[in-house]
């Protein structure tokens, strides 16, 4: 193993207080329907551009207004509203005292990944950090992946994807990368198997051996 790239959301971190209480905020300012947290934890990992319609339909300028909304109230308080899962920090810490390379790759914006990441007490493990900017040609994991390959100079059998959702898995197996799922986040286990999950580490105590 070489590289071990690492999902933020339902990851690494509890970060759905703030996700959802920033996506209710826009629906709300909008008057748009309010579907149930339950409905809205599934927006938790792919690119809102990818949720949004499902509550505002086909309306381009409303979802990026949304998008908007959303974005200004989390980067004001949501990005704090986090929680980082027990064990992570210790599991982080034991990979890169190995030496293993390691590295996030989220569809969160780039800014506010760096800031999350910055406050993390593991954070300075990990040597870079893979996410959408503003001049971003694609914020899809498969090409996020790729791209964490090569500016590592790894093959994608050498390296692995720990995440919570089939995007996850899908951006590993599509850059034949080992595509571990993390069995405490948001996604279900089904869906990780579905989506190709070569192995499911229950809790972040198990990511040591998987990633061995």
């Amino acid at each position: 193993m070489k590289l071990a790239l690492f999902d933020l959301d339902g990851t690494l971190i509890d970060s759905q207080e703030g996700i959802l209480a920033s996506i209710e905020h826009a629906l709300r300012t909008l008057g748009a329907p309010l579907p149930p947290r339950s409905q809205l934890r599934q927006w938790i990992g792919p690119p809102l551009r990818v949720s949004f319609p499902g509550v505002l339909g086909d309306d381009a300028a409303a979802v990026e207004r949304a998008i908007a909304l959303y974005r200004e109230r989390y980067a004001e308080l949501g990005w704090r509203e986090h929680v980082v899962y027990a064990g992570i920090a210790d599991a982080i810490q034991a990979l890169a005292a190995r030496p293993l390379p390691l590295a996030v790759v989220t569809s969160k914006p780039a800014a506010d990944a760096a800031r999350i990441i910055a406050s993390l007490p593991f954070g300075a493990c990990f040597a870079r950090i893979y996410a959408p900017t503003p001049a971003s040609a694609s914020c899809e994991k498969a090409a996020m992946i790729a791209q964490a390959l090569a500016d590592g100079g790894v093959a994608g059998a050498d390296a692995a994807m720990v995440g919570d959702r089939s995007f996850d898995m899908h951006g590993a197996r599509a850059n034949g990368v080992r595509a571990l799922g993390a069995g405490w986040g948001y996604g279900s286990r089904g869906e990780l198997l579905a989506a190709g999950a070569t192995a499911i580490a229950e809790a972040p105590a198990q990511l040591g051996a998987l990633l061995a």
